[in-house]
This record gives structure tokens, sequence and C-alpha cells, in this order.
């Protein structure tokens, strides 16, 4: 049987169902794994995605003709059978199910395996062939648990409040933001986010994810309070003159990237926090055990070294080669991927 799922110049072809999974190019017919911008473009035709993050896909993306699908709810197309799982990455994050005369693929899009309050957690799905990411596809990334983190995060906090110091932690402005927000202590002191967070906060809060307040720096009158607030900001905001109102403040960055000394020096903060929602190593390896699937195909990542890691274990494994893994570079001009 020909493969259900092939790539093209636009992106992940789904071949029987005529349709396309995150594709980086203008199509028809698009199945949305996430609101990334790597893996959510505009110029479509349709959409179709997981309806707890329909919010956040229209408040990036505007306008669109989007088919809102409930978790495992199951829709038809040219005779493919498609469901959308849990996929635990972010707010409507999912894995595509596709089913076709007997024959089950799942594309992952991003995942992790750690549950945190802002989504649905991951879910295994069964199938015969796994597309699977690989951003931390190396065994050096293995996560600390996130409750570890965060009270790291809150002690940085804690002391700089206490010498009159703001806390600027630069994150990615959607899921990372959020998740952050979901886990720290807000009696240390006031939240200030910046303008590309707070849109995605209200996009949460009306999908009935629970954050504690937060204020842009505008509507901040006691200038006092900016020297113990914890400042959330995307990484494109520590060039800009946005910073400078907070004048002598600490700052952190929070990416699974910051597990290397390198990437820290390179960002040139003070802390660097180690929180990822993507699967580490171990989850990863999970992951795909869970799905039972006899293939895996690996993209966006530590490709080779998965695919020979797998091969090694017993599985049929290859590659697709993806435009993904680059939601920093596509909104801030960075070089770095989201993690």
């Amino acid at each position: 049987m020909q493969d259900m799922v092939v790539t093209r110049r636009e992106g992940l072809y789904c071949v029987p169902g005529g349709f396309y999974i995150d594709p980086w190019r203008p199509v028809d017919r698009a199945v949305i794994t996430h609101a990334h911008a790597d893996h959510a473009r505009i110029g479509h035709g349709r959409y179709l995605a997981a309806a707890p993050g329909a919010g956040v896909l229209k408040s990036r993306l505007g306008d669109i003709q989007l088919d809102a699908l409930p978790y495992g709810e199951r829709v038809v197309h040219n005779g493919v059978t498609i469901s959308l799982h849990p996929a635990g990455h972010v707010l409507g994050s999912a894995q595509v199910r596709l089913e076709y005369r007997g024959e089950v693929w799942v594309a992952s899009g991003d995942y992790k395996v750690e549950g945190d309050p802002t989504c649905t957690p991951f879910e295994p799905v069964r199938c015969d062939t796994f597309i699977t990411e690989s951003t931390f596809g190396l065994p050096i990334y293995q996560w600390r648990p996130q409750e570890e983190i965060f009270t790291d995060i809150n002690d940085w906090w804690r002391r700089n409040a206490a010498d009159e110091r703001a806390s600027v932690l630069y994150c990615y402005a959607f899921g990372k933001a959020q998740r952050i927000l979901s886990g720290i202590d807000p009696s240390i002191g006031p939240i200030i986010c910046h303008g590309a967070v707070e849109p995605l906060n209200r996009a949460y809060r009306e999908a009935g994810v629970p954050l504690p307040p937060t204020r842009m720096v505008t509507d901040v009158a006691d200038k006092a309070e900016l020297r113990r607030a914890l400042v959330l900001a995307p990484p494109s905001a520590g060039a800009s003159p946005w910073i400078k109102r907070f004048g002598d403040y600490s700052d952190g960055f929070a990416s699974g990237w910051m597990l290397l000394r390198g990437a820290r020096r390179r960002r040139s903060v003070d802390r660097g926090f180690v929180l990822s929602d993507h699967a580490d190593w171990p989850g990863l390896m999970r992951a795909i055990q869970s799905t039972e699937a006899e293939r895996v195909i690996v993209t966006h990542g530590q490709v080779a070294v998965m695919v020979r890691w797998l091969q090694q274990n017993g599985l049929d494994a290859g590659a697709f080669t993806t435009e993904y893994g680059a939601e920093e570079d596509v909104e801030t001009g960075t070089e770095a991927p989201h993690a």
C-alpha cells in the first residue's frame, strides 16, 4: 500500500485524503496540530484544528475558515477517518490520527508527556506508523520535574523583589508564558506581561484555563511596583526600548535549551531555567513505545540520532524533511527554535 502521508513542496500530505497537515505553504485544506507559527500559517483555504485551541488559532491568524473538532471526535474526508487527540504541548495542541482501509497513522506535531494545568495531557494513540518530532532527541536532554523549576523561579523572583529589582523572564509568548503563570506564586509581587503575551493570556482564560492576574506595564501607575514585579516577555523584547522601563533588573530565560551552558551564554542572561514544552529524550522514547507503532518517521530536531537509535532497537525508522522547528525565527527574527 502507498504511504498514507508523504512530503510535498507544501508540506505533509495525506494522499488518499487530499489534505495537508501543518503545511508551510498555502493549500486548500489544512489540518493544524497547534497554533505555533511554524505549524499554523496564514493563507490556507480551510482549517481543521482541535476545539480547545480555536481561540488561540484565531487570535494569531485572524479571520480564517476554521472547523473546530473536539478531541476524540471523528470526521471522514475522502474516505479517511480523521480524529484529533491531545498532544500536551500547548493549549489545543493535537496529534492527528488518520485511518484508511484498516491502516492507522498518527502525526504528533509537537508534544510533551509531562502534564501541566494549561493544556490537556498527552494521550498515547495506538497506530501502525507514528510521525514524531525530535526537538530534544538526544539522551542528554532529561528534564527535572516542573515543580522544581517553578520553585527556582519563585526563589529568584523573591530575592530580586527583596532587592527592589524587577525579574524579567524571557519566554515564548504562546504556551511557555502561560505555563509559567500557572506555576508561579503570585503573592510575591505584581506580574507584568509584554504586549505579545497578554492577548494570549486572554485567549487562555476564555478557554477556561485559570491564570493569576496580569497587567501591562502601561497599566502600572506606581513605578515602585515595577521593582517587585515578575515580567514575562518574548526574547525579542530584550533588544527593544520597552525593556528600559524596568531600570535595574535581573533577567532570565525559560527554555529547554538552557540545559546547555553555551545557550545561556549566548542569551547573556543572569539565570537560565530549564523548562520545555517538548518531550525530553525519555519522554520521546516513552511516547513512541506507547503507540506500539512498528514504523516511526522522525521530523524536526535531532533526526539522524533518533532514526539510528530506533533502528538499532528494532523499529522501521525513517525521516521526513520539514520546515518545522523555527517558531522563534518566524516571530522574532532570532535563531533559536521554540522550546
